[in-house]
């Protein structure tokens, strides 16, 4: 149980992108929270530094979609933020791998919470459990109210949707002590920032490139992006005012979003490329959208046909294609008017550490 000083917090993917941000936000900034337990299956050591003399953070190895190892990590916490997923919209790993972890982990975090006594639970869903839907539908400046017909025929906006609904389902229920269980969503709509894994691949296909993006998508597809720290942020507050009015957040899904600029996600990604003397070559589209059509369906077919001897999974496929071509953008205040959520960080600030990030490419290269 919790130390006399406050409360223990246990982060699933505690080491991932968005975790380590959590984890660092929860240490710093949370002053009723006497123990972090990180949770993942690929332990970031680094995070064992943020332990002071008012917080303790701890380090657990596990697999999510391990019941035992969920129960061992979860028992005795007070709070749960559920951050722990697979992310692959290429086909990097199977199908089967995805739900695993995605919805029988999310299952394993729901029973240990029931029969455990755990009653705060914050889960990090995504956008696409929305959208952008494979008819390529817009989503302009919407909110979590707006009506948008929603079609899933992939792995990671399937196994998410289905885990949220659990999660909302799941608010409300009796558990262990005749205490109640409590749960939200939060939505992030296309996450950026320090440790950005797909931006650090840009920059590296960049390189072969000479330095030189060539525009593929039209500049007037507009996406809505949010800063790491913003949607960390938010993870904390939710977490807080769950626990204080818990009648207002409990059920209820928000989208992350924050004041960065709704841009296609090529001309978004200049914005921290360009730093480091990226240009952007085309105002316009350099292939007709029926050829890059062409091409992301002959590397579907290459998938399927190269699947028993080897992983081909390249960035282009029908369904990034399709999303990356699609308006999706949100603007909603349901998160401000429910729990008092402000982005921490202006766009600004998220763009000069990003972009401080991204350098630091640059040093490592020099060095090698």
């Amino acid at each position: 149980m919790a130390s006399e000083e406050g409360q223990v917090y246990v982060v699933t993917g505690g080491s991932g992108f968005l975790g380590s941000h959590l984890v660092r936000m929860l240490a710093e900034r949370v002053s009723d929270v006497s123990e972090i337990r990180v949770f993942d299956l690929h332990l970031d050591e680094a995070l064992r530094t943020l332990s002071n003399e008012h917080v303790k953070v701890k380090l657990i190895q596990g697999d999510i979609s391990s019941l035992e190892d969920v129960r061992s990590a979860l028992t005795g916490g007070h709070v749960v933020i559920h951050t722990a997923s697979l992310v692959d919209v290429w086909g990097r790993v199977p199908a089967s791998k995805v739900t695993k972890v995605n919805v029988t982990g999310t299952e394993n975090v729901l029973r240990v919470c029931e029969e455990e006594g755990i009653q705060y639970l914050v889960y990090t869903s995504s956008m696409e459990v929305v959208g952008p839907n494979i008819h390529g539908d817009p989503f302009y400046r919407g909110n979590e109210d707006t009506e948008y017909t929603v079609y899933h025929n992939q792995p990671y906006p399937l196994s998410k949707s289905k885990a949220e609904k659990m999660v909302l389902e799941a608010n409300g229920k009796k558990i262990k002590g005749g205490k109640t269980l409590y749960s939200c969503s939060l939505r992030p709509t296309g996450i950026y920032g320090e440790g950005h894994e797909l931006m650090r691949q840009f920059y590296k296909q960049g390189l072969r490139t000479g330095r030189r993006v060539f525009r593929a998508l039209s500049p007037a597809t507009e996406h809505g992006r949010v800063y790491v720290g913003n949607v960390a942020w938010m993870h904390v507050l939710a977490a807080r005012r769950l626990q204080e009015r818990p009648s207002v957040l409990g059920g209820q899904v928000y989208f992350c979003y924050d004041h960065s600029p709704y841009k296609s996600y090529e001309d978004f990604n200049m914005e921290f490329l360009s730093s480091c003397g990226f240009r952007m070559v085309g105002s316009r589209p350099l292939v007709p959208y029926f050829l890059l059509y062409l091409l992301a369906l002959l590397n579907s077919i290459l998938q399927w046909i190269l699947h028993p001897f080897c992983t081909y999974a390249p960035i282009l496929n029908p369904y990034t294609l399709a999303v990356a071509s699609t308006t999706f953008t949100v603007q909603t205040d349901k998160a401000e008017r429910h729990f008092g959520y402000k982005p921490l960080f202006s766009w600004e600030e998220s763009k000069g550490h990003t972009v401080a990030w991204v350098r630091s490419f640059e040093e490592g290269a020099k060095s090698q």
